[in-house]
């Protein structure tokens, strides 16, 4: 009975997971990091706060499920195998990004060095995150439920891609198509090593190959997903200042 009661009150946290991610660019992080690497400082605390909450829910789990490393795959894994793997996926994943950078752009677009800092830090802890939830719990759940390898991977990486609303109107097709190869490849990965650890690692460098390789140093002209800004006389909707100040009126 407890162990069945823990086992749910981990669902419930794993929802609220699934939950934060979609909420991702209220606080401007994950996909929508470059959208306001112009104004790093902005938004830190919502930012600080989004991390907060994930590392939260994730350490909640860890301590309440009566065994998320055996059940859910939170631990490395078959470390030299995980190691090599992860390695070469991150090899593959950086590759990718600069070859469809140069197709597009011939050249490699580079933030500026202030904005590394901040790309370094959403790619590990937003693959850190999402690893944990749909590579980790999300497929766990599925497998223990008794579903096939195969079809859990596929239908994690159909709920992960949905989660990172990368499919949405105005979204770049390659974003989708490249959350969807994270979760395809990440849950095959982390089927066949028995833990995050090589899909974790080769995330996290992709993740940076593409904030590398695609963000202007100019920032965008178009405030994030979910910001809120104010409407001019025309009613037409107003972007904030670059300095940081928020025009004043209806919402």
């Amino acid at each position: 009975m407890e162990a069945t009661l823990r086992i749910l009150i981990c669902v419930g946290f794993a929802l609220l997971l699934v939950m934060l991610r979609l909420d991702a660019g209220r606080f401007g992080v994950a996909e929508y990091l470059d959208e306001a690497i112009g104004r790093p400082f902005a938004v830190a605390r919502r930012r600080a706060a989004w991390y907060l909450l994930g590392f939260g829910f994730c350490g909640a789990i860890l301590l309440i499920h009566p065994d998320a490393k055996g059940d859910l795959g939170l631990r490395l894994g078959d470390q030299g195998a995980a190691i090599l793997v992860g390695l070469g996926y991150a090899a593959v994943g950086t590759g990718q990004a600069a070859g469809v950078a140069l197709v597009r752009d011939a050249r490699l677009r580079t933030p500026s060095l202030a904005g590394y800092g901040w790309g370094f830090l959403d790619s590990t802890a937003t693959a850190f995150l999402d690893e944990v939830a749909f590579r980790g719990v999300f497929l766990g759940f599925l497998l223990v439920a008794g579903l096939e390898p195969l079809p859990a991977v596929v239908v994690q990486a159909i709920v992960y891609a949905l989660a990172t609303r990368t499919g949405a109107r105005g979204r770049d097709p390659y974003r989708l198509a490249l959350s969807l190869g994270i979760g395809l490849l990440g849950g095959w990965l982390t089927v066949v090593t028995g833990g995050i650890g090589a899909s974790f690692v080769g995330h996290a460098v992709t993740r940076l190959a593409v904030f590398a390789f695609f963000v202007d140093e100019a920032p965008s002209p178009e405030p994030p997903p979910g910001h809120v800004t104010g409407r001019g006389s025309d009613g037409r909707r107003l972007p904030p200042d670059a300095t940081g100040w928020q025009p004043i009126g209806p919402r």
